[in-house]
């Protein structure tokens, strides 16, 4: 079984199949719960990631790749999900650390990881290619071809999940990948490139077909956008990263996949199961200390229920348990980084100087436990109007903003008063109502009388500034292909003008 204790950290970078320290500057990982450093990683240079994606070329080029056939391709995913099974409590205690997660989390996550393996193995072993109905003398038919080299890159919230929500259907259209970790979280990523490694060596496949590349974004992953061998980018991240990579690939006409912010509406109608909303409200945004594009951060009330539900939430929320990720008891985990919990907080202070109440939390938690960690505590706002940049601007910490609503048409329309449109959650017992709403909403997935629920086989994506294009599902693969159109002539006749 492999390990990752703590003498064995993954601190190397994996370019084109090799192992090595990059020669680009040292970052430090820190554990968000004591502010300690677990291991130090140098970033690779922009040489370093034009090393890897001339080796992913010419690895994806590899004829003993190229032409794999599918159920062969399928074994190199089971086997990836299998290494992920043997050391799932390794990977997610390194994901603890280097995240801040609980541990119960990033268990979940590691095993969606390996699911998402399974999954993707199982649809390339059953996708069908199409042919066409004949308008003439000849057989049309579609074929998929991979699109060469992949660049991916992920952020710092759920590393090990999103990493494999792209490599798995990446390398199952038979592509090479580069793959760029957050800089604040590398270490799941490295660790996940091992396995990757052991894998395509145990099957005899080019090692050059993965590379995990660490450092700043703003270097590694234009290096990345910009190369001439990466044929498509698949990102997930800020909205504002993604439209700069945006313009990058039209000035390289390369197909890119964009995940975004949000700012998801969460609804409470006046008929709701009071019970199952209020667990489901606080599940929605206060899971993964808010750090979740998908979280739940804006709560629509009907005004009759407002002040009975938004009361009983507060007194709730004030009992959710803020520790270590390490702590079964823990609720709430500590934020990723000092810096971004700098962040949250200063928006908290944006909401009071707009004119917000602060009904819980709005502050680090007190005492010795909490000094060194990167805590804040969830907090509950109302007071404000949906115009405010408190309402409209994506947090990406434990922060929920109240507002009541009057009826279906002004709760529609504050709902997609937003920039956003990713995600939404409906709390009712009217199915109809629940259908109307869904329907008129602008977002990407819209979860009913549940919240945060996923399935690999469903796509999933935003609109609006939340982003472009779908992932997961059977067709997720086809996002990493190209289609290829062929014509195969059935008669003996000649074209005209033959002679």
């Amino acid at each position: 079984m492999l390990s990752f204790p703590a003498a064995d950290v993954p601190d190397e970078a994996l370019v084109a199949g090799s192992w090595r320290r990059g020669a680009g500057a040292p970052v430090e990982t820190v554990d968000p719960a004591t502010g300690l450093a677990i291991a130090t990683v140098h970033a690779v240079t922009v040489e370093e990631v034009a090393e890897a994606a001339e080796g992913a070329a010419r690895a994806a080029a590899d004829p003993g790749w190229r032409s794999l056939l599918p159920h062969r391709r399928a074994r190199l995913l089971h086997r990836i999900a299998d290494l992920i099974e043997e050391t799932a409590e390794q990977l997610a205690a390194l994901q603890t650390a280097d995240t801040g997660k609980a541990l119960t989390e990033t268990r979940a996550l590691v095993a969606s990881a390996a699911g998402t393996f399974r999954y993707t193995a199982a649809a390339l072993e059953t996708a069908e290619e199409s042919i066409t109905p004949s308008r003439g003398d000849y057989l049309t038919m579609s074929v998929f071809e991979p699109v060469g080299v992949v660049g991916a890159i992920n952020p710092w919230n759920s590393p090990v999940a999103s990493d494999a929500q792209k490599l798995a259907p990446a390398l199952a259209a038979g592509n090479a990948v580069l793959l760029k970790p957050a800089e604040w979280t590398p270490l799941v990523s490295l660790a996940l490139g091992r396995l990757v490694t052991r894998a395509l060596a145990e099957l005899g496949l080019p090692p050059g077909l993965l590379s995990v590349l660490p450092g700043r974004g703003s270097v590694v992953g234009d290096a990345i956008v910009r190369h001439p061998c990466v044929g498509k980018v698949t990102f997930t991240g800020g909205t504002a990263t993604g439209r700069t990579i945006a313009h990058a690939a039209a000035d390289k006409t390369m197909p890119v996949s964009l995940e975004l912010g949000g700012k998801s509406p969460t609804i409470v109608l006046a008929d709701a199961d009071i019970e199952q909303a209020l667990a489901g409200v606080m599940f929605g945004v206060f899971s993964s200390s808010g750090q979740s594009c998908i979280a739940g951060s804006r709560l629509f009330v009907a005004r009759e229920r407002y002040d009975a539900f938004v009361g009983e939430l507060v007194a709730r929320v004030r009992k959710l348990r803020v520790g270590p990720g390490t702590s079964p008891d823990t609720q709430v985990a500590p934020l990723v980084h000092h810096r971004h919990r700098d962040t949250v907080a200063g928006y908290v202070d944006l909401a009071r100087s707009e004119g917000a109440r602060v009904l819980c939390g709005g502050s680090a938690p007190e005492g010795e436990a909490y000094r060194d960690g990167a805590y804040y505590l969830p907090t509950v706002l109302d007071g404000l109007d949906n115009a405010s940049r408190t309402c409209q601007e994506e947090i990406f910490g434990p922060v929920l903003v109240a507002l009541p609503f009057d009826d279906e048409e002004d709760l529609v329309r504050m709902a997609n008063d937003s920039v956003y449109g990713l995600a939404c959650g409906i709390w009712t017992r009217d199915h109809r109502a629940a259908w109307r709403i869904a329907r008129r909403v602008d977002a990407g997935t819209v979860w009913i009388n549940t919240y945060k629920q996923f399935s690999i086989a469903t796509p999933f994506g935003g609109l609006k500034d939340s982003g472009l294009g779908r992932e997961k599902g059977r067709d997720g693969m086809r996002a990493y292909q190209r289609q290829k159109s062929l014509y195969w002539g059935t008669s003996d006749a000649p074209l005209p003008w033959a002679n």
